[in-house]
């Protein structure tokens, strides 16, 4: 990632507006596949750009982001990471976010803790919404559906010391296990954004689940993570707000 920054020659549009793949994402992506191959062969894989790969019986699958913010590396926005997940059976149990920019690799496993650069993360102390700074994203559906989160950003921006926009859903993942952030929220994601994220905020002593808090299913692309804290005000306030008017995106 760091030998591509400020000198990609080409980036291409995989489909939908603002979903991009560069020579960076391609080459982070071959390199992580010959690790995990060489070394986990018998484990199943799940990469952004090549799809499934491995065993697909095993009960280990891989979700692989090699570069989760394209679009902020393509225009050298400093907020991009390579993101390695484990699922067992399903559900996450390792996660390795690095982002070569700021230098900064977080790691968790279930049951062994968190840690940024080898130290022990935690999630804030933040107790209420109005001391919190929260972080979502825009799905690249967002132009095609009315089922955004555009009125739950306003509300939370009402409601809160403010709400970022990071544009990598991995590396917001692991702002709210090192306490940078309070809480984060988002819809339209995929497994490999999520996988190593989720393991980094369960083990840095927050809290993951659906927006109305049942279980956390990572095949749904939705989540709430924060502190815990917060956690039951943030729920309660998703399920409140109504989606914008289809008037608002000019649809008939």
């Amino acid at each position: 990632m760091e030998s591509y920054w400020g000198k990609l020659d080409s980036i291409e549009q995989k489909g939908r507006p603002g979903d991009l793949v560069t020579a960076a994402d391609k080459a982070a992506e071959t390199e992580i596949l010959q690790v995990l191959e060489r070394h986990v062969p018998e484990h199943g894989l799940l990469a952004e750009e090549s799809g499934r790969g491995g065993k697909d019986s095993s009960p280990f699958l891989w979700a692989i982001d090699p570069l989760d913010g394209t679009t902020n590396y393509a225009h050298q926005y400093p907020f991009s990471a390579a993101s390695v997940g484990l699922l067992v059976d399903g559900d996450p149990a390792v996660g390795a976010v690095y982002d070569p920019i700021h230098r900064d690799l977080f790691r968790a496993a279930k049951g062994l803790g968190a840690t940024r650069n080898r130290h022990p993360i935690r999630v804030s102390t933040t107790q209420d919404l109005p001391a919190s700074l929260l972080v979502t994203g825009f799905a690249y559906d967002r132009q095609e559906t009315i089922d955004t989160n555009y009125a739950e950003f306003c509300r939370f921006t009402h409601l809160t010391r403010g709400v970022r926009r990071g544009g990598a859903a991995s590396i917001d993942l692991a702002y709210v296990a090192c306490g940078r952030l309070d809480g984060y929220w988002e819809r339209g994601l995929s497994p490999w954004d999520l996988a190593a994220g989720v393991v980094l905020v369960e083990e840095a002593g927050g809290r993951v689940t659906a927006y109305d808090q049942g279980p956390f299913a990572i095949e749904s692309g939705r989540i709430l993570a924060s502190n815990g804290a917060i956690h039951g005000a943030m729920s309660a306030e998703l399920q409140r707000i109504r989606p914008l008017p289809v008037e608002f995106f000019g649809k008939a």
